[in-house]
């Protein structure tokens, strides 16, 4: 359940990422509304999961995914170049995630 509750805070924040992209510098109130309220949801969501997760690798997880798939809907979809460096740090993040995770983040 906890890493249900942990996916939830990064798609959140994913989201929230994203629109704050479309709110031209928190000029525009439904993009920015709905920035505020995506990282609100973001952190709750975090919150509840550093309840029985350790800090450092919740903390690791959420950023780093997070990371990873903000870089990739701005390739894929914003219209962001798709370096090979940018591919290849997309690929040390997630090789990152995956690394910690084996290593028994609990």
């Amino acid at each position: 359940m906890v890493y249900l509750t942990l996916a939830a805070a990064i798609a959140s924040e994913i989201v929230a990422t994203t629109l704050m992209k479309y709110s031209d510098g928190l000029s525009r109130l439904w993009p920015s509304v709905g920035t505020v309220a995506g990282y609100l949801v973001a952190f709750a969501l975090l919150a509840q999961v550093l309840r029985s997760m350790e800090v450092g690798a919740a903390y690791a997880i959420w950023s780093g995914v997070g990371t990873a798939v903000v870089a990739l809907v701005g390739m894929f979809f914003l219209d962001e170049s798709a370096s090979a460096a940018k591919v290849l740090g997309v690929a040390l993040v997630i090789a990152g995630v995956v690394t910690l995770n084996l290593g028994g983040a609990h």
